[in-house]
């Protein structure tokens, strides 16, 4: 149940910081419409893939899943000189208008509090995917770095679409899915204040708080 605390942020929240005339159903449909977009130029431009190309996927994976960790444990929770903007939204904004006791949505008009701004989306794959991409194809081949690209951006969606299916209802449909509802447990765990800044840092896939033992399994049952 929403403590007062919390319910009297998120009508702030949605009186000061959501735009008049914001949708969340198309700011979610812009992302999935990117994500798909990157992925159909990269299968269209992909030609006659060798057998040593395809290591750019997993090797794409672990580094993203690597990226994501560092960028939510150091930069997400902890205030870094130029990078501000990235510590308000998410532990100022979104770990106030979700907790571990209230994790769902109430309505679309939310769903800006979860989903990362469409410009901050084409900023990051413009200042670096399309970078990295280009150094890929001069060191290596235009197939690498159109796997790289497309591993990279798909990982993001992946992203974007399981921390959208955390906050959705507990009985929703999308919890049935296989392993959604066990990361779902790990992301509930990270809203408890008193884990958020030192354990789940994956959102996705947990490979990085097993590595470096900041993996918590459950919220513990005398928090408040």
């Amino acid at each position: 149940m929403i403590d007062a605390k919390t319910a009297e942020y998120r009508e702030r929240y949605r009186r000061e910081l959501i735009p008049e005339g914001y949708s969340g159903r198309l700011h979610f449909t812009l992302i999935l419409g990117f994500v798909a977009a990157v992925l159909v130029i990269g299968v269209v431009r992909l030609e006659a893939i060798q057998p040593l190309e395809w290591l750019a996927v997993p090797l794409t994976f672990l580094y993203a899943n690597l990226a994501e960790y560092l960028g939510h444990r150091f930069v997400m929770h902890r205030r870094r000189p130029g990078l501000g903007m990235i510590y308000e939204r998410h532990t100022l904004q979104h770990h106030r208008f979700f907790t571990h006791r209230a994790m769902q949505f109430d309505s679309s008009d939310d769903f800006r509090a979860v989903l990362f701004p469409p410009m901050l989306m084409v900023f990051f794959a413009t200042a670096f995917a399309l970078p990295a991409g280009l150094v890929l194809t001069w060191l290596f081949s235009a197939n690498v770095a159109w796997l790289f690209v497309m591993t990279a951006i798909g990982y993001y969606g992946s992203y974007e679409i399981l921390h959208f299916a955390y906050h959705q209802d507990e009985d929703s449909w999308i919890m049935r899915l296989p392993g959604v509802e066990r990361m779902r447990q790990l992301h509930l765990s990270h809203h408890d204040p008193s884990i958020m800044q030192t354990g789940n840092f994956n959102i996705t896939w947990p490979i990085c708080d097993v590595l470096f033992g900041t993996r918590v399994a459950s919220v513990p049952d005398d928090v408040p």
